[in-house]
């Protein structure tokens, strides 16, 4: 089992920057992929961006050039800085982390209020 925790979440005004955190406990050594995603009101949840052990990564395009995801092995953190927020970036951010064999797992969220 891994547990994923979230934080850093808030209002903030367009243009803005917030950096979200997710620390990752439990079974992390079965872990390839963690990444964050997101869902607005009335939308599917969809994937923001995601990176693997070996440190590639993935993006929305709607967030190429504004969003980076890093990880921190040692601590068991993953990171995702947003900067240049736009409101149609609100939404509640999901931290997950996937393995082959361990399944996925999904943190509670967090919720980004960006306002016009």
């Amino acid at each position: 089992q891994v547990q994923l925790v979230e934080s850093g979440g808030g209002l903030v005004q367009a243009g803005g920057s917030l950096r979200l955190s997710c620390a990752a406990s439990g079974s992390i050594f079965s872990i390839n992929v963690m990444g964050w995603h997101r869902q607005a009101p009335g939308k599917q949840r969809e994937l923001v961006a995601h990176i693997t052990s070996g440190g590639s990564t993935n993006y929305l395009d709607s967030v190429k050039g504004r969003f980076t995801i890093s990880r921190d092995n040692a601590k068991n953190m993953v990171y995702l800085q947003m900067n240049s927020l736009k409101p149609e970036d609100a939404a509640v951010y999901y931290c997950n982390a996937y393995g082959d064999y361990a399944g996925d797992f999904w943190g509670q969220g967090t919720q980004v209020t960006v306002s016009s």
